[in-house]
């Protein structure tokens, strides 16, 4: 039996019993909890003035750390009769939907995130920002809204914060104010709090898709055109290097896991990244993860220390999630010596960009290259530069493909190969616009010729 005191009734309060009769058959509260008619309103009310009484009657009725080690179904099925006795002690009206709601409540806040794990589980959100009690934030399909979800104060927020930081073994406090980690489900979580977050404890979470998307469901999304896909497919099958750039939350990496289906499943793949996102299908695969430092300030590994040891793994290809500094050289000098067909995504906002910001990663390493060695490097390691962009309207394209043919006068030649054209966009409305093949015969078709690839990838041009 779960209880501190099976054979006593716990003690309570007095409260003013809830007004108004019981729904029949009401719906519960959506994904958003925001309500969708006035009647899920008033039951998301009920519900939550039941929870503010009930809530820490449960926790003194029960052995909490008992509690704490238990999964959730297990702990449903212990609080379901004490939360019954309670309501009926306090003359708390539920029907019996909003009193599963209410035990779902109660377990989300002793073993879950509280109030935000049902937006958790909602597939059709990609971002969770919780920026004060009052105030947590959702991305739907690109485009950002306000939930009616509620924390009770700044302390119902950092003790979540808390629980997730303390699951993943890491620590958040005054000394080490901010942190990034990965929940169970692979979601990216950052934490910042006081005195950095003025306000109170901020929460960002990047949820981790479960299914990958395909090029065949991105063709579909108008996130590409076919002849797009084709030409992205066939440059990732006959090992070409390729940088996709974009802002934060353009899809760089959902492209860069639609990429990885087209290697072929023979092949020894290495991942590196800051916090484990890819979800690559093929079987031969070794995930690498960097590490913080520790509560001294030591045992930090970085990117670079993972490319350099991924060098002597026998990769076929490296796919680093991200370069954002000195790793920069190390990951163009495997692009060149042997590790064709790696990948990677930068922050940039068009491909001449890619150049500059690459040069500058490489000076960070610490070795005084000219610039202009710097330059030939990136122009014989790096083959195509892919472009995505989160628009106005919320959806997610490839704006441009671009091809690297060499340098000139010490100036890197970048010939586009496709670009997205906007015909017409109103303000919060769809955009609307076409994928435009330049013309620009790819030099890429002559490695395709090897392969047998040449006349497929000649017909989809020829047709977009």
């Amino acid at each position: 039996m779960l209880g501190k005191r099976p054979n006593r009734t716990p003690r309570t309060k007095p409260e003013k019993p809830l007004t108004g009769q019981p729904l029949n058959q009401p719906s519960p509260p959506n994904s958003e909890g925001a309500a969708s008619t006035q009647s899920d309103e008033a039951i998301q009310q009920r519900v939550e003035a039941a929870m503010a009484t009930v809530h820490p009657l449960v926790l003194e009725a029960i052995d909490v750390s008992q509690a704490s080690q238990m999964k959730a179904k297990e702990l449903a099925l212990h609080i379901r009769p004490i939360i019954s006795h309670l309501l009926n002690n306090q003359r708390l009206q539920l029907n019996a939907k909003e009193q599963a709601y209410l035990e779902d409540r109660i377990v989300d806040d002793m073993i879950g995130l509280g109030p935000i794990e049902q937006l958790l589980k909602d597939e059709t959100i990609s971002d969770i920002l919780v920026n004060g009690p009052d105030a947590i934030y959702i991305e739907r399909f690109g485009k950002l809204s306000k939930t009616k979800i509620r924390f009770r104060d700044n302390e119902h927020i950092m003790n979540i914060v808390l629980r997730i930081v303390s699951m993943l073994g890491r620590r958040v406090d005054e000394t080490t104010p901010y942190v990034d980690a990965r929940l169970q489900d692979g979601s990216r979580v950052n934490v910042i709090i006081p005195p950095l977050a003025i306000d109170g404890p901020c929460l960002s979470i990047r949820k981790f898709r479960k299914q990958t998307m395909t090029f065949e469901q991105l063709v579909e999304q108008q996130s590409l055109s076919k002849a797009m896909s084709v030409l992205l497919s066939i440059a990732t099958k006959i090992r070409m290097n390729i940088i996709i750039l974009g802002g934060t939350g353009s899809g760089k990496t959902t492209l860069l896991n639609a990429l990885s289906h087209e290697i072929p499943s023979d092949e020894r793949i290495i991942t590196i990244e800051d916090s484990a996102e890819l979800q690559l299908q093929q079987p031969h695969i070794v995930r690498l993860e960097t590490r913080p430092p520790n509560i001294e300030g030591t045992g930090t590994i970085t990117e670079r220390h993972l490319v350099r040891n991924a060098l002597r793994m026998r990769p076929d290809r490296i796919i680093l999630g991200e370069i954002r500094g000195e790793e920069a050289f190390d990951m163009l000098q495997a692009m060149n010596t042997g590790h064709d067909g790696s990948m990677c995504t930068i922050h940039a906002s068009s491909p001449q960009e890619v150049p500059a910001r690459l040069t500058n990663m490489v000076m960070m390493s610490g070795y005084d290259f000219p610039t202009s060695a710097i330059l030939n490097q990136i122009a014989t390691s790096i083959n195509l530069l892919v472009q995505t962009e989160r628009m106005r309207d919320g959806k997610r394209r490839i704006v441009n493909i671009s091809e690297i043919v060499g340098i000139k006068n010490q100036t890197i030649m970048i010939h586009s190969l496709f670009d997205y054209v906007i015909h017409s966009a109103t303000f919060n409305e769809s955009v609307t616009g076409a994928f435009v093949y330049t013309g620009t015969t790819p030099k890429l078709l002559n490695i395709a010729a090897h392969y047998g690839l040449a006349d497929t990838l000649t017909k989809a041009l020829s047709q977009s």
